[in-house]
């Protein structure tokens, strides 16, 4: 499952990391609905507003589907059809959508038949362990890899908030698969739009976390062809809905428990053996050294000069075995339901436009 997510960057570095290339191969930024609403946090929970990725196409009569807009979202799936005035009164958990299953529920199926598809952003996703001989569950963030662009020793050269900026002008943001949808007030108002993530059996990499994780887009190709609607039928986006392995993650305090702690320390790994706060490898070093701008220093300023060889490699040996057994078969469903699918179905429906 996935409840818990960041998504801290500042909207223009948010912006550059959303670059893509439209049907003419033309570079682009996407451009922001309402950005006013978007919170950059550490600590993002369901209810919560996020950005979410769509196809221009959903806003704007006639515009190339192949186009993007970064639109902030409630995270919890309200449908359309839901009739009561306070959205908090939906008696049931939208906030995951599981894929063995998206076709046999409303609240999923019918937004889905009608292309709405969006892609939800984050810098990674949060998820819990629950440990053998205790009752306490640790916190893992995970994430894409990430590509380390800079010249050896630029990053540590570092120190204005310019240079930050272009430290994170590289980071790879977590691309998840969701549904969303349009709920009008009965007694009229402003539209509200909401999300869900769709989730999947966990890849092998996280069985010991979880047995479900979000079903991550790995790629651009991925990404492309899950929200251009216009093009890309409901069966063939779906084939796209599926675990996978190109993930890290680290260890995270305790801190993240609580959604209302919104601070660097929700990133920052720790040694699982002797509870204190340690400098990442690759990737989570680029992070940490960014955060370290936005947030009082505790430490030594000695202690960030540490070696490369000092630096721990964050993988699968800090995990504690789960007593749980792994739940397979979701997958495996998804992919019975698209072979019965033989006749095409019909260009998806452009959504009504508030």
């Amino acid at each position: 499952m996935c409840g818990r997510t960041s998504c801290h960057l500042p909207r223009d570095v948010l912006t550059r990391a959303c670059a893509y290339q439209d049907r003419q191969g033309q570079q682009r930024l996407p451009e922001w609905r309402h950005p006013d609403k978007y919170c950059p946090s550490y600590n993002n929970s369901p209810q919560s507003n996020s950005p979410v990725l769509v196809s221009r196409l959903h806003f704007e009569k006639g515009a190339d589907s192949s186009e993007r807009v970064i639109a902030p979202m409630r995270w919890g799936l309200i449908p359309s059809w839901f009739k009561e005035g306070d959205p908090s009164k939906l008696q049931f958990n939208t906030s995951n959508c599981r894929s063995d299953t998206i076709m046999e529920k409303p609240s999923f199926k019918v937004p889905l038949g009608k292309g709405r598809r969006c892609v939800v952003l984050a810098d990674g996703f949060y998820e819990w362990q629950r440990c053998q001989r205790t009752s306490q569950r640790q916190p893992y963030f995970i994430y894409f890899p990430q590509i380390k662009t800079e010249k050896p020793g630029s990053i540590g050269a570092a120190h204005s908030p310019e240079d930050w900026e272009k430290v994170w002008d590289n980071w790879r943001l977590l691309t998840m698969a969701g549904i969303f949808d349009c709920w009008e007030p009965p007694e009229g108002g402003d539209c509200l739009y909401s999300y869900t993530i769709i989730t999947v059996d966990s890849c092998k990499g996280l069985n010991d976390i979880h047995h479900r994780m979000p079903a991550i887009l790995d790629g651009e190709e991925a990404v492309s062809k899950w929200l251009d609607f216009g093009k890309i039928s409901t069966q063939e986006a779906l084939k796209l809905i599926h675990p996978t392995e190109n993930i890290i993650f680290h260890p995270v305090s305790h801190v993240v428990n609580n959604s209302r702690n919104n601070t660097p320390e929700c990133l920052i790994p720790v040694d699982l053996l002797v509870k204190k706060e340690l400098k990442a490898s690759c990737s989570s070093q680029k992070m940490l050294q960014w955060l370290a701008t936005k947030a009082p220093k505790k430490e030594n300023p000695k202690t960030s000069q540490k070696a490369e060889s000092d630096v721990p490699q964050w993988s699968s040996q800090f995990l504690q075995k789960s007593p749980f057994p792994t739940k397979r078969g979701s997958a495996r469903l998804l992919e019975q339901w698209l072979k019965k699918e033989k006749e095409e179905e019909p260009m998806a429906k452009r959504p009504h436009n508030q």
